[in-house]
C-alpha cells in the first residue's frame, strides 16, 4: 500500500506541478483552448492518443470485447491505430489545421458556423457537444473509480470525487498547454505500463503461449462442444467485432475533442511528425489493452448484477488483482494517466465550445473581408480575460454533472460511450469531413446530419436499444455520408464568393 501511495502521489503532484506552470499561458482565450496554436508535433500526437484511450478503453472496452471475442478483440486495436489515428492524421490533420485557422475558427461547433454561414449551426453543434461529452465523461470516471477501487480499496464514490477534483484543478490552471503536457507524461506511462502490465499477467498463466493454449480450448458460448473460437483469427462474431471497430476508430474523425488537436498544432511539418507518432502509440497502447483484454475468460466468470447480466466491467480488474503490489502500483497510475488526460480534453472542449458558441458569440467576418470598426485593446483584454473566467466556471459545472452519472451509472461502460460517440460522431463526422473537401455541402444538409445523427441515436436508446448501441453508434457514422451527400444534391449551395474565400487556405 505504501508503494501505490507514494508513487500516486508524485504522480498527483507532477499533475498539479504542471498546471500551476502553465497558468501564464491560459490567460487569453486562444492560450487557454489551444496552447495560442503553437503546440508542437510529440505533445501534440501524445495529447490525441491520451484523450483516444483512457479507462473506457482499459477497464470497459478490453474487459467487456475481450470476453465477446477473444483473442480476435486485438483487431480492434490494429483498427483503432490505422483508421483511428494513422488515416485521421493524414486526411484531416493538414486541411483541419489550414481551414480552421483561416476562418479563425476554435472549436468544432464554431467551424460548422463559419464555415457554412449560420449561427444556428454553431449553437445547435454546441449544445450537442455539450449534451453527449457528459455520458462519455461518466463512462471515464466509471472505468478509473473502478480499478482506483481494486488497488486501494477506497469507496467508489470517494474515487470518482477525488478524481473529478484533480482533473479540475489543473485544467482550470493551466487549460490546453497544461493538458497537452501532462498527457506527453502520461502518455510514457501508458506506453511502458501497457507492456509491463501484459507480460505480468500473462505470466500468472504460463506465459504467452500457454495462454494462448489454454484459450484456444475454450468452448464457444453458442456451442458448448465447439471449441477454439476464442483463439481464432476473427473470433467466434466477426460482423459484430467489426461494428466495434467502426465505432472506436472511425468515431474519432467526428468528436471534437479528438479533432480540436489538429487546430492547435504548429504547421505543417509537425503533422507529419505527429502522424508517425500518434499511429505507433496507438499501435502499443491499444493493441496492448485489447489483446490482454482477449486472455480474459482464463480468469473466470465475471460476477453478476442485480438484474442477471454479466459485469464485464469487473473482468479486467479481476484479472490484475492477484499481481504483485508494485505491478497494481503501476496498473493504478497506467489508468490514472489514460483517464485524467481523457478527461481533462473532455471538460476543456466541453467548457469551450459552451462559452464560445452560446454565451460569448462572436459575429465574424467572412474569410477575406475586414470587419468594420475596431475595439479598443483594453475593452478586448477584459473581454478575453471574462471569457476564461466563464469556461473555468463551465469545467466546474460540466463535472459536477458528469459526477452525478458516474454515481449513478444507467449502463455499461461500453454502453455509455456507444451513445456518445454514437450521437456526436453521427451528427459532425460527416459534415466535417466533407466540409474539408467538398465545396458542394450545403447547410441544410448539415442540418439533415445532426438530426440524423443524433435522432437515430436517441430512438435506439428510448426504444429500448432494439439495435446494440456499439452497432447503432457505427451505423449512425457511416449513414451520415449518404444523408450529406443527398441532401447537398437537392438544395441550394452557398454563394461562390463565400466558398472561394474559404477554401483559398489550400492555395496558400
Amino acid at each position: 500500500m505504501f508503494i501505490k501511495i507514494f508513487l500516486t502521489v508524485i504522480f498527483i503532484g507532477l499533475m498539479v506541478g504542471v498546471g500551476i506552470y502553465s497558468r501564464k499561458q491560459a490567460r487569453s482565450v486562444d492560450g487557454f483552448v489551444l496552447g495560442g496554436r503553437a503546440v508542437g508535433p510529440w505533445l501534440t500526437a501524445f495529447a490525441y492518443g491520451t484523450s483516444y484511450f483512457s479507462a473506457v478503453v482499459f477497464v470497459g472496452y478490453a474487459g467487456q470485447f475481450g470476453w465477446k471475442y477473444g483473442l480476435s478483440s486485438a483487431w480492434i486495436g490494429v483498427g483503432n491505430a490505422v483508421i483511428g489515428s494513422l488515416l485521421a492524421w493524414l486526411l484531416l490533420g493538414r486541411r483541419t489545421k489550414m481551414m480552421t485557422q483561416h476562418i479563425e475558427s476554435r472549436t468544432m461547433p464554431d467551424f460548422f458556423g463559419t464555415r457554412y454561414s449560420s449561427q444556428q449551426l454553431r449553437v445547435l453543434a454546441s449544445i450537442i457537444a455539450f449534451v453527449f461529452l457528459i455520458p462519455y465523461t461518466a463512462g471515464v470516471y466509471k472505468g478509473i473509480s473502478t480499478l482506483f477501487e481494486m488497488g486501494f480499496g477506497i469507496d467508489y464514490q470517494y474515487c470518482v470525487i477525488i478524481m473529478a477534483i484533480l482533473t479540475a484543478f489543473y485544467v482550470i490552471l493551466g487549460g490546453y498547454k497544461a493538458t497537452a503536457m501532462n498527457d506527453f507524461i502520461q502518455g510514457i506511462i501508458m506506453l511502458f505500463g501497457i507492456v509491463i502490465v501484459i507480460a505480468a499477467v500473462l505470466n500468472t498463466q504460463g506465459g504467452l503461449s500457454a495462454s494462448i493454449s489454454k484459450m484456444a480450448e475454450m468452448p464457444s458460448d453458442a456451442d458448448a462442444s465447439v471449441n477454439g473460437g476464442f483463439a481464432s483469427l476473427f473470433g467466434p462474431d466477426p460482423w459484430n467485432l467489426l461494428g466495434v471497430v467502426v465505432l472506436t476508430s472511425l468515431g474519432t474523425w467526428g468528436l471534437p475533442q479528438m479533432v480540436g488537436k489538429f487546430y492547435s498544432i504548429t504547421d505543417e511539418k509537425a503533422i507529419k511528425r505527429g502522424t508517425i507518432i500518434s499511429t505507433i502509440f496507438a499501435f502499443i497502447v491499444a493493441g496492448g489493452c485489447y489483446f490482454l483484454g482477449g486472455f480474459g475468460r482464463l480468469f473466470g466468470m465475471p460476477p453478476t448484477l442485480p438484474n442477471g447480466k454479466l459485469d464485464f466491467d469487473s473482468i479486467v480488474p479481476s484479472m490484475l488483482s492477484s499481481l504483485p503490489d508494485v505491478i497494481i502500483a503501476l496498473v493504478v497510475l497506467l489508468v490514472l494517466s489514460a483517464s485524467m488526460s481523457t478527461l481533462a480534453s473532455l471538460v476543456l472542449t466541453s467548457s469551450s465550445t459552451m462559452t464560445l458558441d452560446l454565451i460569448y458569440r462572436d459575429k465574424k467576418s467572412a474569410p477575406g473581408e475586414v470587419q468594420e470598426g475596431s475595439i479598443d485593446d483594453e475593452v478586448s483584454e477584459r473581454v478575453e480575460h471574462r471569457k476564461v473566467v466563464v469556461m473555468r466556471v463551465l469545467i466546474v459545472f460540466f463535472i459536477v454533472i458528469s459526477l452525478f452519472i458516474a454515481l449513478n451509472p444507467p449502463t455499461f461502460i461500453a454502453q455509455l460511450m456507444g451513445i456518445s460517440w454514437g450521437a456526436l460522431a453521427g451528427a459532425f463526422l460527416a459534415p466535417f469531413m466533407l466540409g474539408l473537401y467538398w465545396r458542394g455541402v450545403t447547410p441544410a444538409a448539415v442540418w439533415a446530419c445532426f438530426i440524423w445523427g443524433v435522432g437515430f441515436t436517441l430512438f435506439n436508446m428510448l426504444a429500448g436499444n432494439p439495435i446494440n448501441p456499439i452497432n447503432c453508434g457505427a451505423i449512425a457514422m457511416l449513414g451520415g455520408f449518404p444523408v450529406v451527400w443527398i441532401v447537398s444534391l437537392l438544395t441550394p449551395k452557398l454563394p461562390k464568393q463565400t466558398l472561394d474565400s474559404i477554401f483559398e487556405c489550400y492555395k496558400k
